[in-house]
């Protein structure tokens, strides 16, 4: 990465409307990027480079001349080709939708060019985001920046891929059982998946609505905390459409006392172990914030052993209902969708029994924020795996499945290294409606943990 590529987007914005960089030097530089590296990586599947270029000008002019649209004035961003992009192909990772381009933006992404960012494309997702692995029959495999013999996770693989490589300061991604979480920590990032209802899921190719419609959320994928918390009030808020968001207060990172906090950790779930570097990083961490003063514990939420077999149930409820419908609606007849395997319609009783075992499972779990305020675990038991090598079982996904079906805010960032030299994330859980605090916590520890390598491409 080049002096600008390495910027964070605070830093980007900064020195854009300062005029100390243009826009114009900005988008060159990551578009650059995107033209060294995504060849290895396959991350970037729609490039938007002459569009990028005229918005940069604009933006350039524009604040000669006293204007600046916001926060993100100039700031190049890619955004994952599951969201609706007006005047670029959004094919959300299956055939039926190959050539579809949309005539108005995802709220999220127009929320983003109000702000004044500059989208420089579309980055790769599995089909429907329905998959940890980041492949379709539109687009193919992305690679991970690290070992490109690897996955850079799923769903939003893509987007983790071109952010740790340098090719775009954010992306914009969704995660439904880890879809943000998964690849950030596969490729070292920092990411957030707000408390459910926080942001709007409109014109995403997953739609709200539906028996899972409070698993699924939208957040940023980053290279630091502080980005985050840039754009994370940037995404909130009720857009009129979709349903189910909450015009909640959003809290001040800069305002939560950590010495204060209460954190309980975990580095087994009770379903699958980890792997010893991934339990070392959480335990690493939870030993910084202790000898820093806060109070810390073992602990893990109670009934959180039974995340796989509610998530795994109530996937299959339906009998595929579900993802037949996006089929059908996106025109799609060949899919590479690996849910439908899963399938298993269930009678009305024992659907009652599993929705009600749902709700106790979400008291359950919420019961540990009476003596605690933030909850550390592993994001995966694993490190990011090779390509073909992800099957039916899915236990080591597990410990991110939890966070949404809680709807709990989740913030991770990397804590340690494998001894492949691939990054182990860790998850900072608070509780709802308070991603301030996960926020803080985040930008305590990936200050006391210090940089880690990047990965050289």
């Amino acid at each position: 990465m080049n002096e600008i590529t390495s910027l964070s987007v605070r830093a980007i914005a900064q020195k854009i409307k300062t005029r100390e960089l243009t826009s114009t030097a900005v988008v060159e530089a990551f578009l650059k990027r995107i033209a060294a590296v995504n060849p290895k990586l396959n991350a970037v599947v729609q490039l938007a480079g002459d569009q990028a270029r005229q918005e940069a000008q604009r933006a350039d002019e524009e604040l000669a001349a006293g204007k600046c649209r916001g926060p993100l004035h100039g700031v190049p961003m890619t955004i994952k080709d599951s969201f609706d992009s007006a005047g670029l192909v959004s094919a959300g990772g299956t055939l039926g939708r190959a050539n579809t381009i949309p005539k108005k933006d995802a709220t999220v992404v127009a929320r983003l060019k109000e702000h004044g960012a500059i989208l420089l494309g579309k980055t790769n997702t599995s089909e429907f985001t329905l998959s940890y692995e980041t492949a379709n029959l539109v687009y193919g495999a992305s690679n991970n920046p690290y070992d490109l013999t690897r996955i850079p996770g799923g769903s939003s693989g893509g987007a983790a891929a071109i952010v740790a490589a340098g090719g775009s300061p954010f992306d914009i991604g969704t995660d439904y059982g880890g879809s943000l979480r998964y690849p950030a920590h596969c490729c070292g990032l920092a990411t957030l998946k707000p408390t459910s209802g926080r942001v709007p899921r409109t014109g995403h190719i997953l739609p709200f609505g539906g028996v899972l419609d409070a698993c699924q959320h939208v957040g940023p994928l980053t290279r630091s905390v502080e980005d985050l918390s840039l754009l994370f009030p940037l995404l909130a808020g009720p857009d009129g459409i979709d349903p189910s968001i909450v015009p909640a207060p959003i809290g001040d990172p800069e305002q939560v006392v950590i010495q204060a906090l209460k954190v309980a950790y975990h580095v087994d779930n009770g379903i699958v172990a980890p792997s010893d570097e991934t339990a070392d990083a959480v335990r690493g961490a939870a030993n910084l914030l202790a000898d820093r003063g806060l109070l810390v514990e073992e602990e893990r939420p109670a009934g959180v052993e039974r995340t796989y077999e509610i998530m795994m149930g109530l996937l299959a409820a339906d009998g595929g209902a579900s993802i037949r419908r996006l089929l059908r609606d996106s025109g799609t007849t060949e899919h590479s969708i690996p849910w439908l395997k899963f399938a298993s319609p269930t009678d009305f009783d024992s659907f009652d029994a599993l929705m009600m075992d749902w709700a106790k499972f979400r008291s359950s779990m919420m019961a540990i924020f009476a003596n605690f305020d933030v909850i550390l675990c592993p994001v995966n038991a694993l490190p990011a795996v090779h390509h073909g090598v992800l099957r039916d079982d899915l236990r080591a996904f597990s410990y991110s499945m939890s966070y949404n079906l809680t709807g709990f805010p989740v913030v991770v960032i990397r804590g340690g290294t494998s001894p492949e030299g691939l990054p182990i994330g860790i998850q900072i859980i608070a509780k709802p409606w308070h991603e301030e605090v996960a926020l803080a916590v985040a930008a305590y520890l990936e200050n006391a943990l210090g940089p880690f390598d990047g990965p050289v491409l």
